[in-house]
């Protein structure tokens, strides 16, 4: 336990002082771009030229993934191959559960619009059947994919390598199913109902959510392919799982937030 403490110390503070990463920071400013990209998208465009979202859009998704590569880098991938002891668990830990609490606050911005429209008017003038077999199985797939997580992440504490990364394997396989399932149902949406990002009050808000989370589980699914590498590299045992731990985390609240959704945004507008 105190070599532990010792290596985690060094990697703080190897040189006599405390360690600060730019990565969090780039990411922040990209998340920051994305989102007003988007925003002006939905808002703006008849303020501002249309390539100007598009700039601030794609400037902001690179350095957000920019960011959390590095950042992922710096506090994973670099600490096994100078074969540090993965001392920080709890940290890293604590730390995406901060985070996932303020992504809370996003979310709750576009559900409490959705609720100022539901107060209003309702229901609106072009309504499609959003219930349906493809919703219930886009479901299924996500809540089957929490369980193949937990359940390998349990496999590889238990030092089962091999089970561990076929639940790894399956619940990205999962993840890119769902991906693939949305962007179908924006199709149906779109080309065959006519229901589209224009479409009134609630297609903004059906679509800024769904589109929301589509982003949240398409950074999940590269995670996953990450830790999938890794996995594959031998990068994980039982006493270096925080990647695996973190990622847990984020992919479990992507699971809950697309349920609670499903419920509001889904079955609400039904009722």
């Amino acid at each position: 336990m105190a070599g532990s403490t010792e290596a985690g110390a060094e990697h703080v503070a190897e040189d006599g002082h405390e360690h600060r990463s730019r990565w969090p920071l780039i990411a922040a400013i990209g998340a920051a771009s994305l989102y007003l990209g988007v925003g002006l998208v939905f808002v703006g465009l008849d303020l501002v030229p249309s390539v100007v979202p598009i700039v601030l859009g794609g400037a902001g998704a690179i350095g957000l993934l920019a960011g959390l590569a590095g950042w992922a880098n710096e506090a994973f991938i670099t600490d096994y191959l100078q074969n540090r002891v993965d001392g920080g668990s709890d940290l890293y830990a604590t730390t995406m559960i901060l985070f996932l609490v303020s992504d809370v606050a996003t979310f709750s911005a576009g559900f409490v619009y959705y609720t100022f429209i539901r107060a209003g008017s309702w229901p609106p003038a072009h309504l499609p059947p959003l219930l349906g077999s493809l919703v219930a199985i886009n479901t299924v797939l996500l809540l089957t994919s929490s369980l193949t997580l937990h359940y390998g992440h349990e496999a590889l504490e238990g030092g089962n390598r091999r089970r561990f990364l076929g639940l790894l394997g399956v619940t990205l396989a999962l993840g890119v199913v769902f991906l693939a399932g949305q962007v179908y149902e924006y199709y149906e949406f779109v080309a065959v109902e006519g229901f589209g990002i224009g479409s009134g009050a609630f297609g903004s808000a059906f679509y800024g959510l769904t589109g929301l989370h589509g982003l949240h589980v398409a950074l999940g699914v590269l995670l996953l392919a990450i830790a999938f590498g890794r996995a594959l590299r031998g990068h994980y045992t039982p006493e270096r799982d925080t990647a695996i731990r973190t990622t847990s985390l984020y992919w479990h609240f992507v699971d809950l937030v697309w349920v609670f959704l499903v419920v509001v945004l889904y079955v609400g507008a039904a009722l």
